[in-house]
């Protein structure tokens, strides 16, 4: 049967003893639904509730909540019980509260998420051996870094990973040792990224901590020198760590308005930047600004204007695209969002000084791309 983790909002006054009551509750009829209640999550201080449970379906797992305790769940997400465990550390209920009466588990299902990515830059002088080196160094050194700091390594992929802290102070020190191997061994035909977010694992999407995700692979689009992490996890490091400031030099903490505007920005550069003539107007219209406004605001936020933002995430995705070897320059170019090949090579050649062509033809592509 499938397994499904849905989301209960505590009322004021409610404790962990309160949802380890209903869950005790849920366990004793759950046959009646021909469901397995296998762990849950309860976060006092932010007063919210998780429960892992295998089901036939969602409303199997309304009507056993309504009948146990009334309280039925905001919202119901379909999961994969491995990448639970990625995330948040386990599937069942922890051994040390097996032999208690009530099962009492205060155990936050909150997490702080650390997306890495690499990147080429020029390609003309890359010497492949010397790179695929330095990449399994690279990849060695992070993983080891996420041990050390008690992170769980939910994704790795040839060039970017995803990982899961229950410490926020954790994923920030993470990310500063990785920032500080890059640093160490500057690789010049590489750039690091880095974007730390946090939240809760079911929310209105469909995916286990979509939102998460998705904010801290956004703020992989800006900042490259630096580590970009959301307000939330700003304050958090800085309430843990006793009002002790953040390092500015190294990291950037976006602002409530930075980060409300890179959302919107990205969620309109996802849905349209295959669309050949999408331009800055049609930007302005859909998020609201002039365009004088809205290019001071991409200035100070991402770094660059709408154009270059658009040509450079084009060039990202056909690199990728090239990476596979399943199609020609004039498809990549088009499926990109390019008018012409033409202007597409000439796009590709300003930013990795190498032609479209001669790149697919060598082993430049050899598992770096994520």
């Amino acid at each position: 049967m499938p397994i499904y983790m849905d989301f209960h909002d505590m009322p004021d006054g409610v404790t962990a003893a309160h949802v380890a009551e209903m869950h005790q509750a849920d366990l004793k009829i759950e046959h009646k639904y021909n469901c397995r209640g296998l762990t849950y999550w309860c976060d006092e201080k932010r007063q919210t509730a998780f429960c892992l449970i295998e089901a036939p379906n969602e409303d199997a797992i309304r009507d056993l909540h309504n009948e146990a305790h009334g309280d039925a769940p905001l919202r119901i997400i379909q999961v994969n019980d491995s990448i639970v465990e990625s995330f948040l550390g386990r599937i069942e209920d922890p051994e040390k509260a097996q032999n208690t009466k009530l099962n009492i588990i205060n155990d936050p299902a909150f997490r702080t998420l650390l997306v890495v990515k690499f990147e080429k830059k020029a390609l003309r002088n890359t010497a492949t051996n010397t790179l695929d080196a330095a990449m399994h160094g690279y990849r060695k050194s992070i993983v080891n870094s996420v041990s050390i700091l008690k992170g769980s390594l939910v994704k790795q992929e040839a060039a970017s990973f995803l990982v899961s802290f229950d410490s926020v102070t954790n994923a920030v020190a993470c990310a500063l040792k990785i920032q500080e191997i890059y640093n160490a061994v500057i690789t010049p035909d590489l750039v690091f990224k880095i974007g730390i977010s946090a939240g809760i694992p079911v929310t209105d999407k469909k995916g286990i901590f979509e939102d998460t995700i998705q904010m801290a692979t956004r703020f992989t689009n800006i900042e490259p020198s630096k580590i970009v992490v959301s307000t939330e996890v700003k304050d958090l490091y800085e309430s843990e760590n006793l009002n002790t400031a953040i390092d500015r030099k190294k990291i950037r903490a976006l602002s409530a308005t930075e980060e409300q505007f890179l959302m919107q920005f990205m969620e309109y550069v996802e849905k349209e930047w295959r669309n050949p003539v999408v331009n800055v107007d049609d930007f302005s219209k859909n998020l609201g600004y002039s365009k004088s406004k809205l290019y001071r605001i991409m200035m100070a936020v991402v770094g660059k204007s709408i154009n270059s933002f658009i040509k450079d995430y084009r060039l990202e995705r056909a690199l990728k695209l090239l990476d596979t070897n399943t199609k020609n320059i004039s498809e990549i170019a088009f499926e990109t969002g390019f008018n012409s090949a033409a202007y597409f090579t000439k796009c590709f050649i300003q930013k990795f000084a190498v032609l479209p062509s001669a790149y697919a033809k060598t082993d430049y592509n050899n598992k770096i791309t994520p």
